[in-house]
């Protein structure tokens, strides 16, 4: 049922952006969807929040910093958000609704948190960049993967004091995902690095075509 709503609501900003773009609705439509990011991250960070457990509640995944990021770029329209927007919203969003480490069930509101800011993640995603047509270039591609990279590093160090998994960088998750075919750590980090920097260069070939080699 959540993944038929994904479905209807992506057709739907696919077919409403390009008709409201540069027009007053293209405006108002970012401050909804932006609210909503917002309202829904709220409500996801303090769900995890309360009880309280150094394992899960802290928000370091990347989608406790997605929504930040989505919301910031639908009102501003900041380069260095939108290019995280594309990049996180359209792969590492829709891997979170597809393979999802939720155990809470419905009617929890945990389960309405979770699945309403990972679906508006992806939908901000899909109405800045494909609806409005404000895809990458390779500039916005190597901040994507410095930015992610960065949160990496910081994560992998954090999770080294804290002794906890967060990112699932120093552990895969109990449930079974498509870690488990990247092999042990650290391999499959190495290996997840490198499918996510060339998945999301395949992802920029349609905004660019390829880089090109300055010339003297």
């Amino acid at each position: 049922m959540v993944l038929a709503i994904f479905v209807a609501g992506t057709v739907g900003l696919l077919l409403v952006g390009p008709r409201v773009r540069g027009r007053p609705a293209e405006r108002t439509l970012s401050v909804v969807l932006a609210v909503a990011v917002v309202l829904f991250g709220v409500a996801s960070t303090v769900s995890a929040m309360v009880p309280w457990h150094l394992d899960d509640s802290l928000p370091l995944q990347i989608c406790d910093l997605a929504w930040v990021v989505v919301a910031w770029a639908l009102l501003t329209g900041h380069p260095t958000a939108t290019a995280l927007t594309y990049y996180w919203g359209l792969t590492l969003g829709v891997q979170a609704l597809v393979q999802p480490t939720l155990t809470s069930p419905f009617p929890h509101v945990e389960f309405f948190a979770f699945w309403g800011k990972h679906l508006l993640i992806v939908w901000g995603a899909v109405y800045l960049t494909l609806a409005l047509r404000h895809g990458p270039d390779w500039r916005a591609y190597r901040t994507a993967v410095g930015w992610t990279a960065l949160w990496l590093v910081a994560v992998l160090c954090l999770n080294g004091l804290l002794g906890t998994n967060y990112g699932y960088v120093n552990g895969k998750p109990s449930e079974a995902t498509v870690l488990d075919l990247l092999g042990p750590w650290p391999l499959y980090v190495v290996a997840e690095m490198a499918i996510v920097a060339v998945g999301w260069a395949l992802i920029t070939l349609p905004w660019t075509g390829l880089p090109r080699r300055a010339t003297r």
